[in-house]
């Protein structure tokens, strides 16, 4: 018996998951920035991102990169479910 993945259900579970991790990264870069840089900062390996980062950050901006990132998780999340199940 094979199990093979939903791909809308991959698709909309990746992108909620996604959205809702840039919230919170916007809320820590609202309430925390410099904490915030320094410690994502360490996620790349010891890059300094302070030098990259803004000061502050436009709501539209935030809203725009919340959308585009939801877009771009709906594709990955649903191209990740076919071709898992290519290989079932």
């Amino acid at each position: 018996m094979t199990d093979k993945l939903n791909p809308k259900r991959i698709a909309l579970s990746l992108a909620i998951v996604t959205g809702l991790v840039y919230i919170v990264c916007a809320i820590l870069v609202a309430i925390a920035p410099i904490w915030t840089v320094n410690t994502f900062g360490a996620l790349f390996h010891g890059i300094d991102i302070s030098k990259i980062a803004r000061e502050s950050v436009p709501i539209t901006s935030t809203i725009l990169g919340l959308v585009e990132i939801i877009i771009l998780a709906l594709i990955v999340g649903w191209l990740f479910a076919k071709v898992y199940n290519s290989f079932r």
